[in-house]
């Protein structure tokens, strides 16, 4: 601004009124003087404008970086807002669906009242959910599956009860006389806080009618598998008089076998998949790890517990053994056995160009992890990452896993995670080969919703993928939503169950397999 006012003034000098100031001119010295002035006048003329055209640049630049701090603010405030909506919109459908299994419930108990005096009423329906109720007489905690469902839903043209096996489950504390479960109860007396002895929170599962219909879920590609599955329809078929259902690979396969097999039944689509959970009282896998995981997906509400027999590559979820399988399924029949809750993470992708705040895409389940990586991008993954609208870090790597305590032992296990015990309940928060020295994985609280957005300034796009499969991209804006499921998934146990995840990790991973040390060297005296 100096420079431009020295102009003015050297212009007004310019227009001769240097002169009126100099009216006398001696010897010419006043036309020196009007000389000089010109000189000063040229040079100004020609600096001023760059030192101008570099104050308005850097004016410009400031406002550039301030229009981006705005716009960063307001899409950080709209996937908020989406993911909010999108949390609300699932509690209304829970709360919803709830209301009308409460309406069925009332409806079920009037058609039982009625059969009651029937002797042909052998055993109660199990609801797709599982209910918490009071404590029993005998001091355990249940979870009971006391429900009617109609056969086929609304479809059903004949009206009849679909009977299935009803069951509960108990928290007991080992070693005990009794077998009794201990609360664990916080008090708060005389400004001390303490708490009851804590059980060892095992579950067990009691039959209170016997199962009748089992789903068997088979590996492809294995001449054993094939084998075993052949005998072991067959067995449950003539020596326990169970109804069959086995996917229509493997009825096809059967009934290459022997047309004796044309007792087992299938299904044709997904209707008939989602209407599984009201049919079948137990889910046998043979495989590994991945045959359990893709049996578990085929239940996007309730799963039936599973019996998982080991015939894959790794099973840390698979204690049974192939060898033995009579015996095993005799005790799982009978019962009680010991099962493992494994959560379930329950995942939805909101765009940014959805037209409104509750278009979302399909939920998705997943037993082991949800994965966020750059693809075959060349740049680095940029995730914004929110803990309960809570800011919690950018990921700058290959990428983030978000991995349940039963997926510990896998992916987020070779990314460096920890290795937790499948009942304990939470979120694993591990990185990808983070740029970072300091970045170090978390364990979050099973009840805090997850959200992971791909920032409007980042490079590149991301992807996602849910258990290894239904791969995804993620544009600049989209976003990632993730809590826990209300559907855990309950695989029954050889001993108990953390018995049986310290013998997978010993066995499968050989953890903290060392010689040990010679005892004849130097000792302490």
């Amino acid at each position: 601004m100096s420079s431009t006012y020295k102009l003015n003034n050297t212009d007004s000098f310019g227009n001769g009124d240097a002169k009126s100031l100099c009216p006398n001119p001696v010897n010419g010295f006043s036309d020196s003087i009007s000389l000089s002035e010109k000189a000063v006048q040229e040079l100004l003329i020609q600096q001023s404008p760059m030192q101008a055209t570099d104050d308005h640049l850097i004016e410009f630049s400031e406002a550039l970086r301030t229009v981006a701090k705005a716009l960063r603010g307001a899409a950080e405030g709209k996937a908020l807002a989406q993911a909010e909506a999108a949390e609300w919109k699932r509690r209304y459908e829970l709360e919803r669906s709830k209301n009308v299994e409460l309406q069925h419930k009332e409806l079920s108990n009037g058609v039982l009242a009625n059969e009651s005096k029937s002797p042909r009423m052998e055993h109660v329906v199990k609801s797709p959910r599982l209910h918490a109720q009071e404590n029993s007489s005998n001091g355990m905690e249940r979870i009971c599956s006391h429900e009617v469902l109609q056969d086929g839903g609304f479809n059903s043209y004949n009206n009849k009860l679909k009977r299935k096996a009803s069951f509960k489950l108990s928290w007991g504390c080992k070693g005990m006389a009794n077998d009794q479960h201990k609360k664990e109860i916080v008090s708060f007396e005389r400004g001390n806080i303490s708490t009851a002895e804590r059980s060892s929170k095992q579950i067990s599962l009691t039959w209170e009618s016997d199962p009748q219909t089992v789903l068997i879920i088979t590996k492809p590609n294995s001449t054993s598998v094939r084998v075993l599955s052949v005998d072991m329809v067959r067995w449950l078929r003539a020596q326990k008089g169970l109804n069959i259902y086995v996917e229509p690979r493997v009825k096809t396969e059967l009934l290459s076998e022997s047309s004796s097999f044309n007792f087992v039944q299938t299904w044709e689509d997904d209707k008939e998949i989602s209407l599984l959970h009201t049919k079948v009282d137990l889910l046998i896998t043979l495989g590994g790890d991945g045959t359990v995981l893709w049996a578990a997906s085929m239940f996007k509400g309730p799963v039936p517990p599973i019996v998982p027999f080991s015939m894959g590559s790794l099973g840390f979820m698979t204690p049974f053994h192939s060898e033995q399988y009579r015996e095993c399924l005799e005790a799982i029949l009978k019962g009680p056995i010991s099962i493992t809750l494994r959560h379930r993470l329950q995942c939805h992708i909101i765009r940014d160009k959805a037209r409104h705040e509750y278009e979302t895409e399909e939920t998705m389940l997943v037993l082991n992890e949800v994965t966020i990586d750059r693809g075959i991008s060349s740049y680095l993954t940029n995730l914004e990452c929110y803990c309960d609208n809570s800011f919690v870090t950018c990921v700058q790597g290959d990428g983030l896993i978000l991995s349940t305590t039963s997926g510990s032992t896998a992916y987020s296990l070779a990314a460096g995670g920890s290795m937790v015990h499948p009942q304990v309940p939470g979120i694993l928060f591990t990185p990808i080969c983070p740029h970072s020295l300091s970045f170090r994985p978390l364990i979050l609280p099973e009840h805090v919703t997850v959200r992971v957005q791909v920032p409007f300034n980042s490079r590149s796009s991301a992807w996602v993928s849910f258990d290894g499969k239904d791969r995804k991209q993620l544009e600049a804006g989209d976003a990632l939503v993730c809590s826990m499921a209300p559907w855990p998934v309950s695989t029954a146990c050889q001993v108990e169950s953390t018995n049986d995840f310290l013998r997978s990790i010993h066995d499968g991973l050989h953890w903290n397999l060392r010689k040990t040390q010679s005892a004849d060297g130097p000792q302490d005296t």
